[in-house]
């Protein structure tokens, strides 16, 4: 056995020695898993038990990276945790998650990257679907879009809060990366077609103008739908889709990060039926309706200003053609437990034809 050999087999050894003390760990926190499962039916009962605590799970992964000493990386390191913690979740209570489909696209990326791959993700058509489904009591959560950082703010989905008496529970924010797939061969040669919805098409036009202006460009209704054309069609075609599409497909990845903007990124709410707790980093969603006079959105915008909340986002929706009212939907930092949270929140109903608190939770840790 030479030198290296030896030195070698030493540091094997204790990786195999390491990896069986992982494996340990990672049984007994299992266990204990599935204790506080028993703990939660024998007081709460089986059918009110909550197994999925948003706040908890916050806390949890902000420890784990405040911690992290290194070699890996701190949402790296999270990442494994989050697994972990999906898999003892699972042990607890199978988790169904419906999302806007179709299967392979963003937003089921987003749903594995919050709830890990344990969680039982299903697709659904429109987002209307996604909402019904939740509140019908067929899925735990649902994960829909809610904003794009080119794109601006979804306003279908902000629509479906006046009609569903669901809660936000959380959000996840997943950076867009496009990436350039073929069934069967690598490289770039002999692409005469490349499939792909036309947002996207839009997205990727500096970098397909460099690299395929003779090629046909063909809308299609989603990434999904465009790797699964690229699979049919055969060599000469090309999708342009996403990692998840890209395994779900079978195709190979021939040319990564395509996009014109590398920081394109789209955040996407979790939604529910529960009340999260505080997590000590959150976050408050409201729909708020005023009657239509100038100055109606400064006298709103007034109450954050003097108690010193800070706004993370706000979009005017349409009431109805009758109405003469606005409604506006505003995310602020805080949980709206704390007492100054509630002084505002007493301020805005008192001022308003109507306020929606659509909910609180954790700021995305991921």
């Amino acid at each position: 056995m030479s030198d290296q050999e030896k030195e070698l087999k030493v540091l094997r050894d204790q990786i195999d020695s390491i990896d069986k003390q992982i494996h340990q760990l990672l049984n007994d926190r299992a266990r204990c898993a599935q204790q506080v499962a028993e703990v939660k039916e024998k007081h709460q009962g089986p059918q009110d038990a909550v197994f999925y605590r948003p706040e908890r799970e916050a806390q949890v992964l902000r420890r784990v990276m405040a911690r992290n000493e290194g070699p890996l990386a701190d949402k790296e390191v999270a990442r494994l945790f989050r697994e972990v913690m999906s898999v003892c979740l699972a042990l607890e209570q199978p988790m169904h998650v419906a999302f806007l489909g179709p299967e392979g696209n963003f937003t089921q990326q987003a749903a594995s990257k919050h709830f890990g791959h344990s969680a039982h993700c299903i697709p659904f058509s429109n987002s209307d679907e996604v909402f019904r489904e939740v509140e019908a009591g067929g899925a735990h959560y649902g994960v829909v879009p809610i904003e794009n950082s080119s794109e601006g703010m979804v306003g279908h989905t902000l629509d479906l809060f006046k009609r569903f008496q669901l809660t936000i529970c959380g959000e996840v924010k997943l950076n867009i990366h496009h990436h350039l797939l073929r069934a069967g061969v690598e490289g770039l040669d002999g692409i005469t077609h490349i499939y792909s919805p036309q947002q996207t098409l839009s997205q990727c036009r500096s970098w397909l103008d460099n690299h395929f202006l003779s090629a046909e460009r063909v809308p299609v209704s989603s990434n999904s739908e465009a790797a699964r054309m690229a699979l049919q069609q055969g060599p000469g075609a090309a999708a342009i889709a996403s990692e998840l599409a890209a395994d779900l497909y079978q195709l190979n990845i021939v040319s990564k990060n395509i996009d014109d903007q590398s920081d394109n990124s789209t955040r996407y709410l979790i939604i529910g039926d529960q009340i999260v707790g505080e997590s000590g980093q959150d976050k408050t969603s409201i729909l708020v309706t005023v009657r239509d006079k100038a100055g109606a959105l400064y006298e709103l915008l007034e109450h954050f200003h003097k108690h010193e909340i800070s706004l993370t986002g706000i979009e005017t929706r349409p009431a109805s053609t009758e109405s003469s009212h606005s409604v506006f939907y505003i995310d602020f930092q805080g949980h709206s437990a704390n007492s100054h949270i509630q002084k505002v929140l007493q301020e805005l109903e008192s001022d308003s034809v109507e306020l929606k608190i659509l909910g609180s939770y954790p700021v995305a840790v991921l």
